[in-house]
């Protein structure tokens, strides 16, 4: 993986961007991600593009404590799916 970048604005809402350095590992990443749905959909929505090799990932929440938690998971599983394509995928170069 390239690089992280993390924006934190006012109000309860992030936006996370993750370099993955092709288009196919992002849509690869994005689809793996996109099958764990949030646990408390009517407090988080997560939207997820992806664009020129980076994935982009727009968190809002109704509390800032289920946005933190909500974005804790996600990292979670997206340290997985990075190191899993990493190993497996197809001329990686994150």
């Amino acid at each position: 993986m390239n690089k992280s970048v993390i924006e934190i604005f006012s109000g309860h809402y992030i936006d996370l961007e993750v370099d993955f350095g092709h288009e196919e590992n992002a849509t690869i990443g994005c689809a793996a991600l996109a099958v764990d749905k949030e646990l408390q959909p009517d407090k988080v929505e997560r939207l997820m593009t992806v664009s020129h090799g980076k994935l982009s990932v727009h968190f809002e929440a109704t509390e800032a404590r289920f946005l933190r938690a909500s974005l804790s998971a996600f990292v979670d599983v997206l340290t997985l799916a990075t190191k899993t394509i990493e190993e497996f995928g197809k001329g990686m170069d994150l």
